[in-house]
């Protein structure tokens, strides 16, 4: 047996002065971020971009261009050509419940199974309602029916970020909202993103919005994805 003296330098542990693997701090949070590789859906083809962890990169572009089919193959909901990664995880490679449960999408109409608001949530969603959503805990007993589109994708929003998701796909989340309460949603979505590291991919058309929340810009042009430069 070959004795070893253990080192640590510039984030990288040796062995006898020989580099053997990275160091990663357990105090540190995982970084993931999401990963599209010539990715061909619909129209669209060799999309690639990166949605690096705890960022927001905003999609815009014209109507029927493609921007939600691109999200529902990032999704695993649309079958597409090309790669799209987690980490380092194919999506391919991960059970699509696993995956979407991951890799969670908030569509622009957002769908609802139950009677009731609560059978959408864990059990104590209720008491963990963040006040910029605007509702009271009772929020949980109430029918769906009688929500508003707007209510309907606030909720929307909260019930997916209930998931833990290491990447969001949000398709105009605030399209149903008026002016002042897009900006407090999204500042309390910024905030929630930026904490919990998560990889955004937000469909927008609104120029104010995507100068307001996004990191990054890309814009659809005819069968093509391309950054918007000079969008920040």
């Amino acid at each position: 047996m070959h004795s070893c003296s253990v080192w640590l330098v510039a984030g990288k542990i040796l062995c006898n002065g020989v580099p053997i693997m990275d160091y990663a701090d357990p105090g540190e949070p995982i970084l993931t971020e999401l990963l599209l590789e010539n990715v061909s859906v619909g129209t669209l083809s060799e999309v690639s971009l990166v949605v690096p962890a705890g960022q927001v990169v905003c999609l815009s572009g014209p109507s029927g261009s493609g921007k939600s089919r691109l999200l529902r193959a990032v999704a695993d909901l649309e079958p597409h050509g090309g790669g799209i990664f987690l980490g380092e995880t194919l999506q391919q490679d991960m059970p699509a419940h696993e995956w979407r449960s991951r890799v969670v999408m908030v569509p622009s109409d957002s769908q609802w199974w139950f009677d009731e608001v609560g059978g959408h949530f864990p059990v104590d969603a209720g008491s963990r309602l963040p006040p910029a959503l605007g509702f009271p805990p009772e929020v949980m007993g109430w029918s769906v029916s009688r929500l508003s589109s707007g209510e309907r994708q606030r909720l929307a929003l909260w019930r997916a970020l209930s998931l833990q998701p290491e990447a969001l796909l949000l398709d105009e989340p605030t399209a149903n909202l008026d002016g002042s309460s897009t900006e407090t949603l999204e500042t309390w979505l910024l905030e929630e993103i930026r904490r919990r590291h998560i990889a955004t991919l937000w469909v927008a058309h609104d120029p104010g919005q995507i100068h307001r929340v996004a990191d990054a810009h890309y814009g659809i042009h005819g069968t093509s994805v391309e950054p918007v430069h000079g969008s920040d």
